[in-house]
């Protein structure tokens, strides 16, 4: 989902506050993040006070925490582009009783865990990640129906015509065929 998808869905409106988004937005430029990337938000325990993204991008997995109110300063976010031969990844695991899915993935010590749609959505962001570090591209699955050409040869609903994942332009390491 993308940044603005996941703003849209914020459990509470002052954690995407336009101060909030001011700082956020910065720090994903600034680690060279697409202004409206795919990405996954952690709400946390408390997302009135702080929460966490990670976004794939072609250089690493970008880390940024936010702080929605710091006393004194107001927001602030911290980041940092975790290189893709650093991230950390658990392992994917599904149960599946009844019609429906327990999903549990752990990346860079932060456990996502969910039900149903939400856990089909971890699932495909798992194999973005899974993908991301061995350098392949995106499973179809993770690219949607956004992905689909048009008569220009471009990714129908994106950008510039690049790829609806954030894996997509992941370079093959050196000397491997691409």
């Amino acid at each position: 989902m993308r940044w603005s998808g996941w703003r849209a869905k914020a459990p509470f409106k002052d954690s995407i506050a336009p101060k909030v988004l001011a700082v956020v937005d910065a720090a994903l430029s600034g680690l060279g993040a697409d202004p409206d990337p795919e990405c996954w938000v952690v709400w946390g325990d408390d997302p009135r006070s702080r929460y966490m993204l990670f976004v794939p991008t072609a250089s690493g997995l970008v880390v940024v925490n936010v702080r929605v109110s710091v006393p004194g300063e107001g927001p602030r976010t911290g980041g940092k582009v975790v290189r893709w031969s650093r991230v950390q990844l658990g392992e994917l695991a599904v149960e599946i009783q009844g019609g429906h899915r327990l999903v549990t993935f752990q990346v860079e010590a932060q456990v996502l865990n969910g039900a149903d749609a939400t856990a089909d959505a971890i699932a495909v962001f798992a194999q973005v990640l899974f993908a991301a570090v061995d350098g392949r591209p995106a499973p179809v699955a993770a690219k949607g129906p956004t992905a689909a050409k048009t008569k220009t040869g471009k990714a129908a609903g994106t950008r510039s015509g690049t790829a609806a994942t954030p894996a997509r332009k992941l370079a093959a390491p050196k000397g491997s065929p691409s």
